[in-house]
């Protein structure tokens, strides 16, 4: 039998009362939260910072999956939302993103279908895949020819030990040249992710990939009909992408486009960390005021507390992120009156499917039915463990249901 929501309770963290406040019990908790305030300055953050670094911004749309932020992104200025799957591309789609960067690479019948279909439905729509071995140009080349469609693609760059991408330039260039043979394929320019390199001290070897690009750039200018795209940067490296790409020589007509994600809803963990690394080498990002602010949020209840220094919540792996460090509380509420907590007096210090253990200091008073408001770290791994969030206002009045695509 096919499962269908109930009407009265349509998702997990769904709002029991009109109007519905999440510190007076009037939503089913735990809930993923989302303060609207914090959201609308990251969004326009970030956008200042592309202006400003005189680059284009196609937000990763992995992230969130969530189209009501697409379309405030897109209305900010972003050039293109970016996205890692056919299905992920369909739903930017369909949330009226005029263009889709799908970073990956479509592979598959199936999958090949669902672009030509999205491309059918949708004619004023500007997608790109990417590409990195000739067996996956000719597959496409194939498909999309057979139906009378133009696919834009996009050459991969990788790195040895990483995921995807053309490992050196003369595999790319031999790739390029068999691509301008191709019918219905049009090489729009080159893609890489410099995230993958890791170590002590990556950024020399990050700074060297990207220069590497903007040669292998020139070399493909040749077989790019139109506009260059030359675009990487996820939400750790973008300021040392603008600042080798702008300096370095490259294709007359290029575009750079970078492509930050978890900027959206930022963290309090790893991408805290890398955004105050940015801030202390980047002038930009400091001059331009202000900083991106932790939005999303996990809220949930006391269940109980069986020890004098233990307490278990009622969120687990099923709600949140747990791979970057587990969701750690900061703020405490009780009968929906703020109370002081003081710092280390409650620790997150284990998670299961449904519960989270938390550890408390000598005389923390909680009580079983308190709320705790948890931060996270890397949002996209909490995102898509949830069919809605509520966008809430600073004091937790829920403004707005955000569905996500997931």
């Amino acid at each position: 039998m096919k499962y269908q929501s109930s009407d009265l309770v349509p998702h997990k963290s769904a709002p029991l009362f009109t109007p519905a406040n999440i510190l007076n019990e009037d939503v089913c908790l735990p809930a993923a939260v989302i303060k609207k305030t914090a959201l609308e300055n990251n969004i326009q953050w970030m956008q200042r910072y592309a202006d400003a670094r005189g680059v284009s911004l196609a937000p990763h749309g992995k992230t969130s999956m969530t189209p009501w932020i697409f379309q405030q992104q897109q209305a900010a200025g972003a050039w293109a939302i970016g996205v890692g799957s056919a299905w992920q591309a369909s739903v930017a789609m369909a949330s009226g993103i005029r263009r889709v960067l799908m970073v990956n690479q479509l592979v598959g019948k199936a999958n090949m279908q669902l672009i030509s279909q999205l491309k059918s439905a949708y004619p004023a729509v500007e997608y790109f895949c990417c590409v990195d071995s000739l067996d996956n140009a000719r597959a496409l080349s194939a498909f999309f020819a057979a139906r009378n469609q133009t696919l834009d693609i996009l050459l991969e760059l990788g790195v040895p030990g990483g995921r995807c991408g053309c490992r050196t330039t003369a595999q790319a260039l031999t790739l390029a040249e068999e691509i301008a043979r191709l019918p219905a394929l049009r090489l729009r320019g080159l893609e890489l992710y410099e995230g993958v390199l890791h170590g002590d001290n990556p950024q020399p070897k990050v700074e060297a990939l990207l220069r590497d690009a903007a040669a292998l750039a020139c070399e493909l200018e040749r077989y790019v009909d139109g506009e260059f795209i030359l675009t990487g940067a996820g939400s750790v490296w973008y300021d040392v992408v603008c600042n080798v790409w702008l300096e370095a020589p490259k294709p007359a007509n290029c575009r750079l486009v970078i492509r930050p994600g978890c900027y959206i809803t930022h963290d309090e963990g790893i991408y805290l960390e890398a955004q105050n690394a940015i801030l202390a080498r980047d002038k930009t990002a400091c001059d331009l005021g202000g900083d991106l602010a932790s939005a999303l949020e996990l809220v949930a209840m006391v269940q109980s507390v069986p020890e004098s220094d233990r307490a278990i919540v009622n969120f687990g792996k099923r709600d949140s992120a747990f791979d970057a460090g587990l969701p750690q509380p900061i703020a405490h509420y009780r009968a929906g009156k703020s109370r002081e907590l003081a710092e280390k007096s409650i620790e997150t210090t284990g998670i299961m499917d449904q519960h989270a253990m938390l550890k408390l200091a000598p005389g923390t008073d909680v009580k079983v039915g308190d709320i705790l408001v948890f931060s996270t770290s890397h949002p996209c791994l909490t995102f898509d463990k949830w069919k809605a969030l509520l966008l809430v206002d600073d004091s937790y009045n829920v403004l707005e249901t955000l569905e996500t695509g997931f």
